[in-house]
């Protein structure tokens, strides 16, 4: 069967390391696998916990690698691990980030094909403790780019001709942006089955957050202008949101007000993280 690496990037998640490699343990994909957590500039136990379960994927016949690095950084973590990594499929995913048993199977079988490739799954909002975030989030997955198409929001998957368009990420904001621009719309595949996203909790959090991505976009444009015709439909119509909004009038003011609010500021910020 078709080999496949999972690269997951960690930056002190001993919170969430255990969770992440128990969800890889349960999908029901045969064939071989193997599993790279990059633990990268981490002031915790992240990579300890990460080769403590080393056992767990032996018996399964996969093979687990933690690779430490001391500078913190997503990019170079995703780097390292691209150069750790054996051939066949390429899985990028978040350690926060908890995928459905069959997506990595559905994944493989969609990536196992000569052409270019790049698929994920369907996007499913966790449950936030915070109201303006659970009634954000209720309206947001519902627009069109979350329902629709494949987000690559810490989760996708790229086949070996796919992986071939770009060599190494490069240092930018949006790294899961960057990667699903190098297909173009029909080369994207939705996968339908979900995995669990996190969203960050609080108003102001979720402006700086917002804020950060819209940054991250105008970056791409900057810099990779002839990627930006890749981008098909992100914006929902005035007819689309018009529907939406009277689906959930609640919804929709707290969506736009968050966008009104990332409108009036600016991005002062390196990173924001709300957990």
């Amino acid at each position: 069967m078709t080999p496949c690496s999972i690269l997951i990037p960690a930056h002190d998640e001993a919170d969430y390391i255990d969770g992440c490699l128990d969800n890889v343990l349960s999908q029901d994909y045969a064939g071989p696998v193997q599993v790279i957590v990059i633990a990268n500039g981490c002031h915790d136990d992240t990579a300890a916990r990460a080769r403590a379960r080393a056992g767990d994927f032996a018996a399964r016949g996969w093979v687990l690698q933690v690779e430490e690095l001391a500078q913190g950084g997503k990019i170079g973590a995703l780097n390292h691990g691209d150069a750790c990594a054996g051939p066949g499929i390429r899985v990028y995913l978040d350690a926060d980030l908890r995928m459905s048993p069959r997506l990595l199977s559905r994944m493989v079988e969609v990536l196992d094909v000569p052409e270019p490739r790049y698929a994920g799954g369907r996007l499913v909002v966790a449950p936030a403790k915070s109201w303006v975030s659970r009634t954000y989030a209720r309206f947001w997955q519902k627009l069109p780019f979350v329902a629709d198409t494949v987000t690559g929001a810490g989760q996708y998957g790229v086949n070996p001709a796919g992986r071939a368009r770009w060599g190494e990420f490069p240092q930018i904001i949006s790294d899961d942006t960057f990667a699903r621009l190098q297909f173009t719309e029909a080369e994207r595949v939705l996968i339908d089955e979900p995995f669990v996203w996190p969203i960050v909790e609080g108003f102001q959090t979720l402006v700086r957050v917002r804020r950060r991505q819209d940054t991250g976009v105008t970056e791409l444009a900057r810099l990779y202008p002839d990627l930006m015709q890749h981008q098909g439909h992100v914006r929902p119509s005035r007819g689309q949101l018009a529907r939406l909004a009277l689906a959930d009038p609640i919804g929709f003011a707290t969506y736009a007000a968050v966008a009104v609010a990332v409108r009036l500021g600016r991005n002062d910020q390196e990173w924001a993280r709300g957990r």
